[in-house]
């Protein structure tokens, strides 16, 4: 005979969840160490590119700590168990972004008069970078003042899933002269604005797909037959995949763009793997993405000339290849220190405000440099899986899990195309290239983040729970074979 199963005792008790550490100190540290660097930062960079140090070099430093520290105010009182350290990694890099758009404001004047160009000049990048920053951290606040639960999101997925549609769409039915740059349709430009949509159409789809995904998932664990030991899905079962294949298919030949497309159809894969452990799931998306990929090419131009380029720069290295090969030549001038903050001369590389950046940052701070840059990115994506990890709902795990995933893919797209390892891409290096589109969504990335992360930490009070409202919102519960309810 089975005894009975004795209820389940509470981890924690009320009075243990006070005594739990929120670790915001622990936050604070790292964000005034990050103050210092980036005043050090600054200074040395007017040092390497004016040959002294102006009394002005305090002022974007000052600025940008300012917003961070707002930022950790806003954490410590609404989201108090996050994640210490992924506000000061985004800090950091959003910091050295500024600093480092300053220095090539700096490099577009003659070396006699750049001490004299204003911090606040009209025809500076930084200055707008720094307002972006401002804009992009008030979404911050705002979304974790607003969203005190991040299972909330869920009641709107399908408006989120629309929303998402709607943006990405939106550049490739208007016409060209407002949507239309370097032969990618991704903006909307109104007057002296722009702003690129699929910035924030990622953060809604990746909301839609979780959701999706959590009620599907059962439906979508179910193999048809094992090939090579991998158990395949039933061919009725492959709409969705096939769904967003044609949708990132179709973004691919009207707006021109792939590192877009592969974005897209990249996080809703892994988001697929993560909710249903079937590997199958990773070789058809990369199957089906790569043969759609092959056959564009055969009729899509702009992706031809991308690979060629890729595949050897140098034939015309001052022509198509420019880019690329003024790329590759700032990271060979780098070496493995660098030529020094403000030494080099990072404006010769084309768009080195935007696409670029990572490459004019390899000439001045060298792989080292780089290599710890990529190194925060990797920590805010490590933690973002950690928290994906430990959040108690399966809606939030796959949220958290997409979200670390797409920051991880734009930076590989971005970086590897800059690199030669992959072809080019129009994407942006999140939280470093100027720009407020990829900015202000970036930071919504993080708040989202956050909010899933202080869920994740939060110690349990004991409180009995409420009857779950929705299936997504259940904990795993375990069932022993012969025991009683």
């Amino acid at each position: 005979m089975t005894a009975p199963v004795a209820a389940p005792v509470p981890s924690s008790s009320a009075g243990t969840a006070t005594r739990t550490p929120t670790r915001r100190n622990a936050e604070l540290m790292l964000l005034l160490a990050v103050i210092g660097i980036l005043f050090a930062f600054s200074a040395a960079t007017e040092a390497g590119a004016i040959q002294k140090i102006t009394g002005d070099f305090w002022v974007l430093p000052a600025m940008i700590s300012a917003v961070l520290l707002l930022a950790h105010i806003v954490v410590r009182f609404v989201a108090p168990y996050a994640d210490p350290a992924i506000l000061p990694c985004v800090a950091l890099l959003n910091g050295l972004g500024v600093v480092f758009i300053r220095r090539l404001d700096l490099g577009e004047v003659k070396l006699r008069q750049r001490a004299n160009l204003p911090v606040f000049s009209s025809d500076g990048q930084a200055v707008k970078q720094v307002i972006w920053t401002l804009v992009a951290v008030g979404l911050f606040t705002g979304l974790l003042i607003l969203v005190r639960d991040h299972k909330s999101i869920s009641r709107y997925a399908y408006t989120l899933g629309l929303a998402g549609l709607v943006l990405v769409a939106l550049p490739a039915v208007l016409p060209a002269s407002v949507s239309e740059v370097n032969g990618a349709k991704l903006w909307i430009k109104l007057g002296p604005l722009s702003f690129q949509p699929g910035e924030f159409a990622k953060v809604a789809l990746l909301a839609f797909f979780a959701y999706y995904l959590v009620r599907k998932r059962e439906v979508l664990s179910l193999a048809s037959r094992r090939i090579m030991g991998i158990d395949f899905p039933r061919g009725r079962d492959l709409g969705p995949v096939l769904t967003v294949w044609l949708f990132s298919m179709l973004v691919l030949v009207f707006e021109q763009d792939l590192g877009t497309a592969l974005m897209y159809f990249g996080m809703f894969v892994v988001m697929l793997y993560v909710a249903t452990e079937r590997v199958s799931w990773i070789l058809i998306g990369l199957g089906t993405f790569i043969g759609g990929a092959v056959l564009a090419h055969t009729f899509i131009s702009r992706l031809q000339l991308r690979v060629e380029i890729w595949l050897d720069p140098f034939s015309d290295a001052r022509g198509k290849g420019y880019q690329l090969v003024q790329s590759l030549l700032g990271f060979g001038t780098g070496g493995l220190f660098g030529t020094g903050p403000g030494g080099g001369q990072p404006g010769i590389i084309p768009e080195a405000h935007n696409d670029f950046i990572t490459a004019g940052f390899g000439e001045e701070i060298g792989l080292f440099g780089v290599t710890a840059m990529l190194c925060l990115y990797l920590t805010i994506v490590i933690r973002g899986l950690r928290t994906a990890v430990g959040v108690r709902d399966s809606f939030g795990k796959l949220l958290a899990g997409g979200l670390s995933f797409t920051l991880g893919l734009q930076v590989f797209v971005i970086v590897g195309g800059v690199t030669k390892l992959i072809p080019l891409t129009g994407q942006t290096t999140p939280f470093l290239s100027a720009g407020g589109s990829s900015l202000m969504a970036n930071w919504i990335l993080i708040a989202l983040l956050i909010r899933i992360s202080d869920a994740a930490r939060r110690p349990e009070t004991g409180q009995p729970s409420k009857q779950p409202a929705m299936l997504h919102d259940a904990h795993t519960e375990i069932i022993r074979p012969g025991s009683k309810p």
